[in-house]
C-alpha cells in the first residue's frame, strides 16, 4: 500500500513565528497555532496519513542561533504533540542561510528525497505551509499543496489555500478516500477514480452502452463517487474492455480504502422486479468469488456479452482483495444482471461506512 504522507512546516504552520527575529529560541516564544492540535489529532485518527516535519531554521547551530535555544522549544513542542497522539516519522530541519543555495533547503527536495519514490502516493500527498516557498516544494516533488493563509485556491494547479486549520481538517478528510488508476495496455486505455467520501456523482464512458448502465448504478446506489473512461479494442471484442475496467476498479477500491481502518466491511441483497440478488462482500484482503447464478438465457443484453458478468466480478475481486459471494434468480437476463450490479453497488455502500476508528479485524490488520 502506497503511503500518504503530509509533508508539514513547522514555523509559521504548527507554531507561531515571531514576527521580528523569526526564531523560536525559548519557551516564551513557543505558542501553537490556532486549531493545529485538534486538526492534526482528527486527521490522524480518521485517516491513514502519515507526517513528516519539514523545516528551515537559517543559521541554526551559529552563533546568532545556538543549537540549544532551539532544542529547548523544539522537544517542548515535539512531546505536547505527542501527548495529542501527534508523531512525526521524521523531523527534518536545514540550517542552512538564503546565501548558501543548499539543494536541501527548501524549496529544493533535498530533505525530502528518500520519500519520492513508488511507494510515495504523490494523488493523495500534501506539503502544508504558510509560504510561497512551501507551495514551491510541493510542485517540486510533484504532489499538492496546502498553504495556510488568506488567498486563493487554484486547484487546477494543485494548490489550496485556507486561512485556518479546522478548514485544512475537513479538506484532507474529506478527500482521504480517493483513488484514480490508469491502466494502459496494447488493448486498453483504462482510467477510473474513485472518491469513497463522495455523493454519488458518476462519468462512466467505456464505449459499451450496457456496461455504462451497469457500471452508472455503483455511484447512484453506492454513494461514492465513481469516474470511468476507457478506450478499448472493441473491434476485436469487448471482453479486454471489461476485464481491464474491472481490475482498474479494483486496484482503486483498495488504494481508497488503504488500511480500512474503521470501515464497517460487510454488506447486501435487494429485489428487481422478478428477479432477486444478493452481494456478500468482505474487504478482507484476501481475494475469492463464489457465483451462484443460473446460465443467462441470452448470449447479450444489448452490447454486452453476458458470459462477462462473471468475469467482470472474479477480476474485481482479484485486484481489490475482496471476498464476494453472489447469488441472483429470475427471468430476465437485463433484470438479473442489473439486481447484481445494484446489490453489489449497496453492498459498497454498506461496506464502506466509517462506524468506528480501528481496524475491523481481530487481527488488527486487513
Amino acid at each position: 500500500m502506497k503511503k500518504k504522507i503530509l509533508f508539514i512546516d513547522r514555523d509559521g504552520t504548527i507554531i507561531k513565528e515571531p514576527p521580528v527575529d523569526y526564531q523560536v529560541d525559548s519557551l516564551e516564544k513557543l505558542e501553537f497555532v490556532p486549531g493545529v492540535i485538534t486538526a492534526l489529532s482528527s486527521i490522524l485518527k480518521s485517516t491513514d496519513y502519515r507526517l513528516v516535519m519539514v523545516s528551515n531554521q537559517d543559521g541554526l547551530g551559529t552563533a546568532s542561533f545556538p543549537t540549544e535555544d532551539f532544542e529547548l522549544p523544539h522537544s517542548r513542542m515535539i512531546s505536547t504533540l505527542r501527548g495529542e497522539g501527534i508523531e512525526f516519522d521524521e523531523e527534518l530541519i536545514d540550517p542552512s542561510l538564503p546565501s548558501e543555495n543548499s539543494p536541501r533547503r527548501k524549496p529544493g527536495t533535498g530533505m525530502v528525497e528518500k520519500y519520492m519514490n513508488d511507494t510515495l502516493d504523490y494523488a493523495a500527498s500534501y506539503v502544508i505551509g504558510d509560504r510561497a516557498t512551501d507551495m514551491q516544494l510541493a510542485a517540486n516533488m510533484g504532489i499538492r499543496g496546502i498553504r495556510l493563509c488568506d488567498g486563493e485556491s487554484d486547484p487546477q494547479n494543485g494548490f489550496y489555500a485556507f486561512n485556518n486549520w479546522g478548514d485544512i481538517e475537513k479538506f484532507i478528510i474529506q478527500g482521504s478516500r480517493t483513488a484514480y488508476e490508469n491502466r494502459t495496455t496494447s488493448e486498453t486505455d483504462v482510467y477510473v477514480c474513485v472518491d469513497l467520501n463522495g455523493c454519488g456523482r458518476g462519468e462512466i464512458s467505456t464505449g459499451l452502452g450496457f456496461f455504462d448502465h451497469m457500471l452508472s448504478q455503483i455511484p447512484h446506489h453506492g454513494g461514492i463517487d465513481l469516474t470511468v473512461r476507457v478506450k478499448g479494442d472493441l473491434q476485436v471484442d469487448e471482453h479486454h474492455t471489461i476485464e481491464d475496467t474491472a481490475l482498474a476498479l479494483g486496484e482503486c477500491m483498495k488504494n481508497a480504502l488503504g488500511s480500512k481502518k474503521g470501515i464497517e466491511r460487510y454488506g447486501f441483497s435487494l429485489p428487481m422486479d422478478e428477479a432477486c440478488a444478493t452481494v456478500l462482500m468482505d474487504f478482507s484482503g484476501r481475494a475469492h468469488l463464489e457465483w451462484d447464478l443460473a446460465p443467462f438465457s441470452r448470449e447479450y443484453v444489448g452490447d454486452f456479452p453476458t458470459e462477462m458478468t462473471r468475469h467482470f466480478f472474479e477480476s474485481f475481486c482479484m485486484a481489490s482483495g475482496t471476498n464476494m459471494h453472489i447469488e441472483a434468480r429470475g427471468e430476465n437476463t437485463h433484470h438479473i444482471i442489473e439486481a447484481v450490479f445494484k446489490a453489489f453497488a449497496r453492498a459498497i455502500k454498506m461496506a464502506v461506512r466509517i462506524t468506528g476508528g480501528g481496524i475491523p479485524s481481530s487481527k488488527g490488520v486487513l
